[in-house]
């Protein structure tokens, strides 16, 4: 005979089992537990009972309604309810993610149009012919923020796009990995003015974590130097320190005024996606030369996922340092 202490009154039994005593009784009316009946007509709770309410609170728990759990309890179809049960939640969460990626891009508007009216600097709306090895595609971005990262795996013609991008942004010229001027580029007189910004550049990137080394000096060079309404720049984070990477990243959000900046990078460093705000934009090419998408900084948007594991942090993107898909013809 089973001891008098192995039954639980309904409060001891809603206590255990994290719910409340109604919820008991709730159960019991809808024949999901059967309680044994004290002399007096008072409900306890054995140890078989106990496990059987434990069932049905993590079957609640999980989403389930209390004529599932009574249909998988009846007909022993606990697996094919819960399969069905796993369909539904599926086909929710890509409503819910669908649903978050349309008030992100509402909420982008309506920010865009805010930062437009209080900087008087709008976005960018761009229409292009596509290069090879997109075969003069027509690709339409809306919206480009003030900085731009472009983004994708080895060999999927980003740097293409990049030059077309300073073909095609009103007032943009190209900064290539060597950080070499082409002719013309510099306007006289510039040089003096762009020493003196590049040295206020290090000291705000030195209190930020970051390390002067010629690749820094002379992307800042570069950057001061160049005579353009837009920069596009070739694989930003070239021969930077990791906490340089993200000093320059915090640098050309917070305090950058030479116009848009395209900044093509793989690093984590330069391209946090948790830190993107209304005014920063996002292209990725895909590996297969698909068209280029412009992505959402919303985890579950199109292509969130693709860029997220496109980008690697610092250490890791050193591995391949020097590794070229692709160099233009010379001549």
């Amino acid at each position: 005979m089973a001891r008098a202490d192995a039954f639980l009154t309904p409060a001891e039994a809603a206590r255990r089992l994290g719910v409340s005593a109604k919820a008991l009784r709730l159960y019991e009316r809808h024949g999901l537990l059967a309680p044994f009946r004290t002399r007096a007509d008072w409900r306890v709770y054995g140890p078989a009972e106990m496990a059987k309410a434990a069932e049905i609170v993590a079957l609640r728990a999980l989403g389930l309604t209390l004529a599932q759990i009574g249909k998988a309890l009846a007909t022993d179809s606990l697996s094919a309810v819960l399969e069905a049960h796993q369909a539904t939640l599926t086909e929710r969460t890509r409503d819910m993610v669908a649903a978050l990626a349309r008030v992100a891009v509402w909420r982008a508007e309506l920010n865009r149009a805010n930062d437009d009216a209080a900087a008087g600097g709008p976005h960018l709306d761009l229409a292009l012919d596509l290069p090879w090895p997109w075969g003069g595609e027509r690709l339409e971005l809306r919206g480009l923020g003030r900085i731009v990262y472009l983004t994708g795996p080895l060999g999927s013609g980003k740097t293409r796009l990049a030059l077309r991008l300073a073909e095609s942004i009103p007032g943009a010229r190209f900064v290539a990995m060597d950080r070499a001027p082409w002719p013309g580029e510099i306007a006289p007189g510039v040089a003096a003015e762009a020493e003196r910004r590049v040295a206020e550049s290090l000291a705000a990137l030195n209190a930020a974590g970051a390390t002067t080394s010629p690749a820094l000096t002379h992307l800042l060079r570069r950057l001061f130097e160049v005579d353009g309404d837009a920069l596009v720049v070739d694989m930003v984070e070239d021969g930077l320190a990791p906490e340089t990477q993200g000093a320059l990243a915090t640098y050309f959000r917070r305090h950058w005024r030479g116009g848009r900046l395209v900044l093509m990078t793989r690093s984590t460093a330069m391209l946090d996606l948790a830190a993107l705000g209304s005014d920063e934009s996002i292209i990725y090419c895909p590996a297969n030369h698909s068209p280029p998408l412009q992505v959402l900084p919303v985890p579950g948007s199109p292509g969130y996922e693709a860029v997220a594991t496109c980008l690697a942090p610092p250490e890791v993107r050193a591995r391949t340092a020097g590794v070229v898909a692709w160099r233009p013809a010379s001549g």
